[in-house]
C-alpha cells in the first residue's frame, strides 16, 4: 500500500522488483494506492478502499486494515503484504508455504506480548471480514485502547486463535538486529542479519537513509549500510 507523500513510486517500483528477484514462479503484484503516478507497468494499482477516518487524527496505519474487505476488488487467494519500504534479501517462496491461517511478525521490542509488526503478514484475502466490520463499528472504543493498527489487529485474531508468526530470523528489524552495538557502530557497518529474508525498517531509519549513514536521532550514529545499494534497485 502506498497513500500520502512520504513515500514516492521508487519504493514500490523498487519493491516490485525484488519480489521479481526473490520469488519463484508468476505472481500478482498489486498496489493498493492514492496516487499511481510513476509507477511501472507490470504494477496493478488499485484505489485504497475507504475508510472513512475522523479528520485530523494521527497516522497509525489504520489504512492497512482495508486489506481485510470481504470484497478487495475481487481478488482471491493468498495473499502476502509487504510494506513498500522493507528490502528483500532471500527468497520468499517460504512464505507463502509456512503453516498457519495468519502469520504476522513478532513484535521486537516487547516479545513477551502478542503484538505482531504488520510489515509482513500473510492471509487470504477475504477471510476475515471480520477485522475490518469490527473496526468499522468500534472505532473510538478502538482507537482508546490499541496505539495502532497491528496491536488492534494482533489482538482481534489471537482472540480467535488464528495469529501465528513469521521464524524469528525471516524478518529481522534494521533498527535492532543490523546496526553494530555501541561503540563498534563508529568502525562497523551495519549488515544483514543471518538467516534475514526481508529486512524491516522501522521508526527512524528508511532504505535510502540507512544507505547513506544517515539516522533520524541523535546520538544514534550509524556508517553506511552499503548492503541496502545491491539489494534495494530496480
Amino acid at each position: 500500500m502506498k497513500w500520502g507523500t512520504k513515500y514516492g513510486p521508487e519504493y514500490v517500483n523498487r519493491l516490485y522488483a525484488m519480489v521479481r528477484r526473490h520469488l519463484s514462479g508468476d505472481f500478482r503484484f498489486v498496489c493498493l494506492t492514492d496516487d499511481s503516478t510513476g509507477i511501472r507497468s507490470e504494477v496493478q494499482c488499485l484505489p485504497i478502499p475507504a475508510l472513512d477516518l475522523p479528520p485530523g487524527i494521527p497516522e497509525r496505519g489504520w489504512t492497512k486494515l482495508a486489506t481485510f474487505s470481504a470484497d478487495l476488488h475481487g481478488l482471491r487467494g493468498t495473499a502476502l503484504f509487504l510494506d513498500v519500504d522493507v528490502v528483500i534479501t532471500g527468497s520468499l517462496d517460504d512464505f507463502f508455504t509456512q503453516p498457519g491461517e495468519f502469520l504476522i511478525i513478532h513484535d521486537y521490542k516487547r516479545p513477551w506480548r502478542i503484538t505482531g509488526n504488520s510489515s509482513v503478514y500473510r492471509f487470504e484475502l477475504g477471510a476475515h471480514p471480520d477485522v475490518l466490520a469490527y473496526f468499522r463499528e468500534h472505532f473510538a472504543e478502538i482507537r482508546a485502547q490499541f496505539r495502532n493498527e497491528q496491536a488492534y489487529l494482533s489482538d482481534f485474531l489471537h482472540k480467535q486463535g488464528k495469529l501465528q508468526y513469521w521464524p524469528a530470523a525471516w524478518c529481522p528489524s534494521f533498527k535492532y538486529h543490523g546496526i553494530p552495538p555501541w561503540p563498534t557502530n563508529y568502525w562497523r557497518a551495519p549488515f544483514v542479519p543471518e538467516g534475514a529474508r526481508i529486512v524491516i525498517f522501522h521508526g527512524e531509519c528508511n532504505p535510502p537513509d540507512a544507505l547513506a549513514g544517515r539516522r533520524n536521532r541523535r546520538f544514534r550514529y550509524i556508517r553506511p549500510a552499503t548492503w541496502v545499494a545491491e539489494h534495494w534497485h530496480e
